[in-house]
């Protein structure tokens, strides 16, 4: 009797469906507007359909690299241009799809008497440190204007306090790099200052999300299950707004409506975006943004540029 309950049971567990283990992943993020659907996939549960036990973990801009080379996390949320930086630093990392597009998002604000950004020469600026998202805009947006970094004077200062020397008078600085909601400071106080150039003038902030070459290879399905779960939640955006933005939202601390507005400077890239965008923009843009990375000093040497992006991921 006790061998056929045995072999019963045994039969039992051999009929029961398997439990599919979830793929463990560690992702390094800001709490950045355009970084969101990564956490309403992980809040929604749409990792987890699709077999992922996803952490996510608030890391800087500046240490996000240190926690891939660590092995603390595996993937993570960044600029175009900082994977090149990344790379040129050792960690090996390769993007896998677009997050967002900043559309007005970041800018550069000036004080009242400063007309255009070719005045800024010989003038101080307010801008995070070098290999920072805003510092690249200064650069970017100096060079576009036949100015460099050398042309002026940069005082460190974050986005927020930035913003504030500005808004403040402050008589050592004469323009500063920010972004929403700070850049919304300035364009409602116009008697402190005014925004000369934002992201919808030079569209050179974009995000994207990637991995190390080494996950990417070990588990290649767990890759694929980030993508589709990056581009589910921009399905789940558009059909459930109220509920995605309050989840979002309190991610970082706002209401569902103040998120909503905070999101209006972006976009968001789904699956034909990305198609598009990694079919030449992305190439051509990465290799702009290396050569002004080499000029300002930022990186010693270009990394392979080619080894940048694996596509097989949005298809």
């Amino acid at each position: 009797m006790k061998k056929t309950l045995i072999a019963l049971g045994l039969a039992a567990l051999a009929a029961a469906p398997a439990v599919a283990q979830e793929t463990k992943v560690a992702i390094g993020i800001s709490g950045w507007t355009g970084f969101a659907p990564l956490t309403l996939a992980k809040e929604a549960g749409l990792f987890k359909k699709h077999g992922l036990d996803v952490t996510i973990k608030k890391i800087p801009q500046k240490d996000r690299h240190l926690a891939i080379a660590s092995g603390d996390v595996q993937c993570a949320a960044t600029t175009v241009e900082t994977w090149v930086g990344w790379n040129a630093a050792g960690v090996a990392t390769t993007q896998i799809f677009q997050l967002d597009k900043s559309y007005g998002a970041d800018g550069m604000v000036v004080k009242p008497g400063i007309a255009k950004i070719a005045d800024l020469k010989g003038k101080t600026v307010a801008a995070s440190a070098p290999g920072t998202s805003p510092y690249f805009a200064l650069a970017w947006m100096l060079k576009k204007n036949g100015l460099s970094v050398k042309d002026v004077k940069i005082v460190n200062l974050e986005p927020q306090a930035a913003a504030n020397a500005i808004l403040a008078g402050n008589a050592d600085v004469d323009a500063a790099m920010t972004y929403e909601p700070y850049l919304s400071g300035v364009r409602n106080a116009p008697d402190k200052g005014k925004i000369i150039a934002t992201t919808l003038d030079y569209p050179m902030v974009m995000d994207t999300f990637g991995c190390t070459p080494k996950f990417l290879t070990d588990n290649p399905k767990a890759a694929q299950a980030l993508a589709n779960g990056y581009f589910d939640a921009l399905a789940m955006i558009k059909s459930e707004p109220k509920k995605s933005f309050e989840i979002m939202g309190a991610d970082v601390k706002q209401s569902g409506d103040a998120f909503e507005k905070s999101q209006s400077f972006l976009r968001w890239q789904d699956k034909a975006a990305n198609q598009k965008f990694f079919a030449g923009e992305h190439a051509q843009f990465t290799k702009e943004a290396a050569d002004l990375l080499l000029e300002v000093g930022i990186i010693k040497a270009i990394p392979d540029l080619s080894k940048l992006a694996d596509t097989r991921f949005i298809k």
